[in-house]
Order: C-alpha cells, then sequence, then structure tokens
C-alpha cells in the first residue's frame, strides 16, 4: 500500500497515487524488506525535477511495472531537498558505479540500505529489464551481490578526499598562529585556475549546460577585494551582465532559471529555485555600484523573492517546477503571434528589444525565450510592454510551487535580503528576512537547539538538519544582527559539538543522526557552497560580529584542514576560498583595493530614507 498521501514532502505526495507500493526512508520500512527477503528500490527525486516526472509517468504511474516492483522489491521514495545526507550517500555510490548522477536516482540495496546498484532516469522498457535482471541476481547471486556492495562502500569512502592534519600547528583548544591558513599566493593562484575555466564571451565558467556558479563568482570578488586585480571583477561583471541578458533571468517578471541548456544563457530550464535566486540577489546587490543593469536586477529579484517566494508563514518556499501541465517553459515562452496578439502595434519593437529572429526562434514549436541584448532606447515603452505581458502570462497556466520551507535555503534567502536592505535602504526587504527568520526560530529550532531540515505549513519535518542548515541560518541570523546574534550562537555551538570531526573539519550530519552506510564529509560546493564552507563563513562572522577569537580559531582550523582538496580543485571548492579571502582580509587593519564590493556591516535598524521600497519600486516599474 502506497504510504506517502501523509508525507510532510510535497514531492514524496506528487507520488501518493502512483500504485507502486512507496514508503517513506524509515527503519521500519528497511526492517520490513529485511523480513520479506527482498532489495530495497531506492528512487530519490525532487518536486521540481523534469526527468523524475517523465520517469513518474512512465513507469511509476505504470500498473504493469508497479506490480514488477511491489512483488520483488521494498520501494522507497527519498525527497532529496529533505534528505541530503540520503541523496548524498547514494549519489557517491551512482558516482562510483556509472562515473556520473543526476536525478531521479535510482538505487538497488541490500535491507540495511548497502547499495549494489544505481543509476539515473531509465525508460520504461529498459527499467522493466532491469527490475528482472535484479531480481535474478537477488535470488540466484545474492553472494556476488552482497561482494559488489561491499565494494562500492568501499570505494565510496575511499574516494572522499584527503584533509591535512592541523592540529599540530593549531590545537583544538587553540589559539591558532596569527599566519592565515592558506598563504595569500595560493589563493592568488587559485583565483588564475579558475579563470582558466572562464568563459570569455559569454561569461559564466565552462560550456553547456551553464550554471551561475555563484560561489565562484563570490571567490573572485573576494579575491579582487584582496588584489586589485581588476580582470577577476571584469569576470564577474561579464557574467552578472550576460546572464541578467539572457533567457536564465526572466525578462517579465524577475527572477532566474536554475541553469542554461546551453553556454550563452539563452534557454533555461524553467525551474526557479530559492537558493539560486537568493545567492543571486547577493551578487547582483554587491555589484549595483557598478552598473545601473545591476541595481535594476538586485531590485527584481529582491521583489521576485517578496512576491513570488514567500509562504503564508512569511517563511520562503523551496522552488517553482520547470513543468507546467507536463511542458516545460508553458507559462513563459513566446511566439511571434502571441506578443502580436497581446501587444498589438509594440509587437514588431518589442520583438526587436527580446532578441527575436522571426526566422529563427530559439525554443521549441517555433517560441522564443525573451532575452534582453542590450537596453531599450525607450524605457517607459519598455516597462508598459513588460507590464502588458505580464499580465497576458498571468492568465496563462503557472508552474506548481513546492512550499517545502528548507533551513539552509532561508538562511541564504535571510542573509541576501539582510545585506540587500543593508546596501540599499530598503526597509520592507529587512523585514521580510526578519518575519522568515521568526518562522525558522520557532518552527524549526526545537528547545534543545537542534534544527530541523524542513518545514511545511508550519509543521517541521522529521528529517535533522544537516551541517548546512546550521550554518547558512547562522549566517542569516548574523546578517540581521541585534538579538539574533546569540540565535546565531547557539546554532554554532551545535555545529562545535555534534558536526565536528575532532581533527578541524566537519562531517555533514550530526554525530547522533542516523547511521548510513558512510557518513559524508564534503568541502566540495554544488549551487551554493558547501555546508562546510558555510560553517567556516559564519564562524568568521561570529567572529568579526562578537569578538570571541575561538571563532576564528575554528574557522581557520577548518579551512586549514581543507587546503589539500582545494588546492587540487579551486573550482568546486570556492566557498571555502571565499572563506579563506575573508580571514585574510579581517586580519589585515587597511584595505586600500576594492572597497565598492566590501562587504557591508549587519544593520538592525534600516529606513527607507525618502527611498521607495522594493515592492513598491518594483510596481511603480510595471505599472507607470
Amino acid at each position: 500500500m502506497n504510504e506517502l498521501a501523509g508525507a510532510l514532502s510535497p514531492y514524496l505526495r506528487q507520488h501518493a497515487a502512483n500504485p507502486v507500493a512507496w514508503r517513506q526512508w524509515s527503519p521500519a520500512a528497511l526492517a520490513d524488506a529485511a523480513d520479506r527477503d527482498v532489495p530495497l528500490l531506492i528512487s530519490i527525486g525532487y518536486s521540481t525535477c523534469h526527468w523524475c516526472h517523465v520517469m513518474a509517468h512512465e513507469s511509476f504511474e505504470d500498473r504493469t511495472v508497479a506490480a514488477a516492483i511491489n512483488d520483488r522489491f521494498a520501494p522507497i521514495k527519498v525527497d532529496r531537498e529533505e534528505r541530503p545526507d540520503l541523496d548524498a550517500v547514494y549519489m557517491q555510490a551512482t558516482m562510483a558505479i556509472t562515473g556520473q548522477g543526476g536525478w531521479p536516482m535510482t538505487v538497488f540495496a541490500f535491507p540495511d540500505g548497502t547499495p549494489f546498484f544505481a543509476g539515473t532516469y531509465f525508460p520504461k522498457t529498459h527499467f522493466l529489464r532491469l527490475l528482472d535482471a535484479v531480481h535474478t541476481a537477488w535470488t540466484g547471486q545474492r553472494e556476488e551481490l552482497g561482494h559488489q556492495g561491499a565494494a562500492i562502500v568501499e570505494a565510496s569512502a575511499k574516494s572522499g578526499p584527503a584533509f591535512a592534519d592541523v592540529t599540530v600547528a593549531c590545537p583544538l583548544d587553540g589559539p591558532c598562529p596569527p599566519a592565515p591558513p592558506i598563504r595569500p599566493e595560493l589563493l592568488d593562484a587559485a583565483a588564475r585556475t579558475v579563470l582558466a575555466s572562464a568563459d570569455g564571451v559569454h561569461g559564466g565558467f565552462g560550456s553547456a549546460p551553464k550554471f551561475p556558479s555563484v560561489p565562484t563568482l563570490r571567490f573572485l570578488c573576494d579575491a579582487y577585494v584582496r588584489t586589485g586585480d581588476q580582470g577577476l571583477l571584469d569576470h564577474v561583471k561579464l557574467t552578472a551582465e550576460r546572464m541578467a541578458r539572457g533567457g536564465i533571468y526572466d525578462q517579465v517578471a524577475g527572477g532566474f532559471s536554475r541553469y542554461s541548456v546551453d553556454e550563452a544563457w539563452t534557454v533555461p530550464h524553467f525551474e526557479k529555485m530559492l537558493y539560486d535566486n537568493a545567492e543571486l540577489l547577493w551578487l547582483y546587490a554587491r555589484l549595483a555600484g557598478e552598473g545601473a543593469l545591476f541595481a535594476r536586477v538586485a531590485d527584481e529579484t529582491a521583489a521576485f523573492l517578496l512576491e513570488h517566494f514567500t509562504t503564508a508563514e512569511g517563511a520562503f518556499a523551496a522552488a517553482f517546477d520547470a513543468d507546467t501541465d507536463g511542458v516545460e517553459g508553458l507559462t513563459y515562452v513566446w511566439t511571434l503571434a502571441q506578443l502580436e496578439e497581446v501587444l498589438g502595434e509594440d509587437a514588431a519593437w518589442a520583438a526587436e528589444v527580446f532578441g527575436i529572429d522571426a526566422a529563427n526562434p530559439n525554443f521549441e514549436h517555433g517560441a522564443n525565450v525573451l532575452e534582453l541584448p542590450r537596453d531599450p532606447d525607450d524605457s517607459a515603452r519598455w516597462e508598459a510592454v513588460r507590464h502588458r505581458l505580464l499580465a497576458a502570462r498571468r492568465t496563462r497556466p503557472q508552474p506548481g510551487r513546492d512550499d517545502k520551507v528548507v533551513a539552509a535555503w532561508n538562511g541564504l534567502a535571510i542573509a541576501a535580503l539582510a545585506e540587500y536592505a543593508a546596501r540599499t535602504g530598503h526597509r520592507d526587504a529587512l523585514l521580510a528576512a526578519e518575519r522568515a527568520a521568526e518562522h525558522l526560530a520557532s518552527v524549526h529550532i526545537d528547545d534543545d537547539g537542534r534544527l530541523a531540515r524542513a518545514s511545511l505549513g508550519g509543521t517541521a519535518s522529521e528529517a535533522p538538519g544537516i551541517l548546512e542548515d546550521y550554518a547558512a541560518l547562522a549566517l542569516g541570523f548574523l546578517r540581521l544582527g541585534g538579538e539574533w546574534t546569540a540565535r546565531a550562537q547557539g546554532l554554532l555551538e551545535q555545529v562545535r559539538e555534534r558536526f565536528t570531526d575532532y581533527e578541524g573539519g566537519f562531517f555533514d550530519t550530526a554525530e547522533d543522526a542516523e547511521s548510513l552506510v558512510t557518513r559524508p564529509a564534503d568541502v566540495h560546493d554544488g549551487p551554493t557552497a558547501s555546508g562546510w564552507a558555510l560553517a567556516a563563513a559564519a564562524l568568521l562572522e561570529a567572529w568579526q560580529v562578537t569578538g570571541d577569537e575561538t571563532y576564528k580559531d575554528d574557522a581557520w582550523r577548518s579551512i586549514a584542514r581543507a587546503e589539500p582538496v582545494m588546492g587540487a580543485n579551486p573550482r568546486f571548492t570556492a566557498g571555502l576560498h571565499a572563506a579563506a579571502e575573508a580571514l585574510v582580509r579581517a586580519q589585515r587593519t587597511e584595505l586600500s583595493t576594492g572597497t565598492a564590493l566590501r562587504e557591508p556591516r549587519p544593520r538592525s535598524e534600516l529606513s527607507t530614507g525618502g527611498k521607495l521600497s522594493v515592492a513598491d519600486r518594483w510596481r511603480f516599474v510595471l505599472h507607470r
């Protein structure tokens, strides 16, 4: 019997009507698999994942496939956003088996959770053959599967990074030496390595698909502040401008999609994630003094967060779906005929402004993703056109929103809105950050100071917070300042007590969390900085706010311990490189370069100073 109807996760609820007898991950579900003597079929995804929806429609809604699963396996559905610990463990296994990963993730495992085979999306016919093959191996080759599972777990454990021994230089009871944990010349080398992978034409890094990679851009910003190397700032500005003018940015309503399927930021994967928009708000707010385009996008991104991501309880929702009624981009793209229907005589001008080539539409079925190759020559006309397009677009079917509140992502949003408010004086952004903080403090943090990973409708999930949740929320609280500083210190005490590896570094899960086949400890960034990097940044911020040197020492050790991995792969450890830059800067008494990009101190009292609030400004732009 499918047991997902009562799940907190919107993603799990999406599968409540499947004929597959899904259960949530739990000790009881694993024990039941052992009693039945069947392997686990673990399917991991998230609510806005396009290919997760495809596999669900092709396979999990099909009664033939469901019968094969229910008879021979114990099926378990996992929301990777609610249980990133499980996702990390099984992604490591999937990478060890196949050399690549993604979602949906499909894992076959022993009832104790030991994986023996894994992959990602499987078409229905392939999936049915795979189910038969795994069943045959389970019934006739169990011992071989056991050896294979043990080898996968061993390979996953060995694939973890090698860390430095730092406790000789800086014992756990401190103090650490005054020298920086990483020499500035190594930070310079890391910045050069990062720029070597930069796309000098379109901005960003590498080729398609192209992600915003904000942790890397943050590192380049911080390295510029220290060194004054204009080339670092130039690439950040190039990337920010190309994204702001591309289809990855919603030119009608504001807000960023998760990534671009091409290297020029033209066609996005249309899902919109809270963490991307929070991090990009930080980026554009920091660049606002470098150009009007950046300031405008910062304003619009803040307004987009406040208008579209705010939940009824005052926190921020997780994401908007890539699909609308099963069609990707349905809400957002335009044919020329649709533009003419809405805009009439303004359609030809708008098509030119939005970079539409009538002979070569940039999306499917003759439709176009709107871009902004250059600023329009008539800003008032452009604003009126946007308003009319937005009004028409609101009559279309809309993508679903995952209302789940994720602690880490809300921490990033709180921090970004607080910094935006500190830079601009827009008090409504600060009030929104404070409301979200109040929700997290009252719903996610229990009487013992422990943090729940997620909530929905004011009810906290049983999934425990991981390192990134504690660290990101601590950063958000510290950015608010005032009474929130003590709350941030409480979260950091939990980090010190429960996530330490007792050698200067951190695990991603608490020491008393559920025991999985491996305990992840990763310094590599994803779309956001790693939990390890966020912890280092929060500890540094706490030191600067409180003056408590022990926070600096903990940050010093965490950065120095990760130095071998950072040196080997600076592109994907940029979060820790940015923390190292912050520590080097903080230890200097004066800085003579990059002053426009320095981080503002938290401000607990702001006024609009005669400016329009961000929400009012956005309404003014659209309606004047």
